[in-house]
């Protein structure tokens, strides 16, 4: 997360977990609240969600995002889409209104067409600032500059290969949590390829027996390792959601070498926020408190 950009990712965190807490406060079910939650951050161009996503080697913007609920294990998923603004309504729209749990490209499109989701444009999702960056990143690859950047452990301090993949998690007063996790991918990406954010157990998970977990970073170590069910499992064995995050920041860079981020948050309102890169931004509010910053200090 590059310096100038700092505020505006606190902005955007802040910003949706005000959406998503006046979605509890007026008795919403936690799902109602991570979908509102995501949806702001999809429409922020800070992220790597939606509309200022990063382009894949094409240059187009492919979309992918999965919602979850915990009282049920229902669950639903988009993959590989171009043409919606808000990735994270069609999932939701599969969660509740299809046996399938989850759709990919013109399927899944054509799914939210069906059922009220309006289409964009691909060109309405991209903005200059990923043209110039997708521009910088092939150049470099074709002079040799990229080689620092391996596929499975990119040097994390490399702008050029952040990853700002928006998730939620959230606890209703019926005692029930959800999850939600939505991305552009990553840069450069070969058209097709899909990341750990939609895949269930690997960048979203919620059960209520256990934890809602999601995840952000590199795509590939994360789905290698189910890590959000990883987490969860932990969390269902008695561990902690503090400790489970941290660990599973810990295993994520021993096991696989790779990077990301990670929040979850039990039936019992108890959370953990935790990552093994410089910054990431996150956001928390309770009835008791109310927190936000880009950087989590480790156990």
């Amino acid at each position: 997360m590059p310096d100038e950009m700092v505020e505006a990712h606190l902005r955007g965190v802040r910003n949706a977990l005000a959406a998503g807490w006046r979605v509890l406060e007026r008795g919403g079910s936690s799902v109602d609240a991570v979908e509102e939650a995501v949806v702001i951050m999809e429409d922020d161009e800070t992220f790597d969600a939606g509309r200022g996503s990063f382009l894949n080697r094409d240059g187009k913007v492919q979309l992918d995002a999965l919602i979850m609920e915990g009282a049920t294990l229902r669950a639903g998923g988009v993959g590989c889409v171009e043409r919606l603004r808000n990735p994270i309504c069609a999932a939701r729209k599969i969660l509740s209104e299809s046996p399938h749990v989850y759709f990919v490209g013109e399927g899944a499109e054509r799914f939210a067409a069906e059922h009220g989701v309006p289409l964009c444009k691909n060109e309405d999702l991209i903005i200059p600032r990923e043209i110039e960056r997708l521009r910088e990143y092939q150049a470099q690859a074709a002079s040799g500059g990229n080689d620092g950047n391996d596929l499975f452990a990119p040097a994390v301090h490399d702008a050029t290969v952040s990853h700002d993949t928006v998730g939620a998690v959230a606890l209703d007063r019926d005692g029930n949590i959800a999850a939600a996790t939505s991305t552009g991918g990553t840069l450069n990406k070969a058209p097709g390829r899909l990341g750990d954010s939609s895949l269930i157990g690997c960048g979203c998970y919620a059960d209520n027996e256990s934890a809602a977990v999601s995840t952000t970073g590199w795509g590939e170590p994360i789905m290698k390792l189910v890590l959000a069910k990883w987490a969860a499992d932990r969390i269902a064995a008695g561990n902690l959601p503090e400790w489970a995050a941290q660990e599973a920041m810990n295993y994520l860079k021993q096991r696989v070498n790779g990077h990301g981020g990670i929040i979850v948050l039990d039936a019992h309102g108890h959370f953990g926020i935790a990552h093994n890169t410089p910054r990431m931004a996150w956001a928390l509010k309770s009835v008791q408190k109310e927190d936000a910053g880009i950087e989590r200090s480790s156990l």
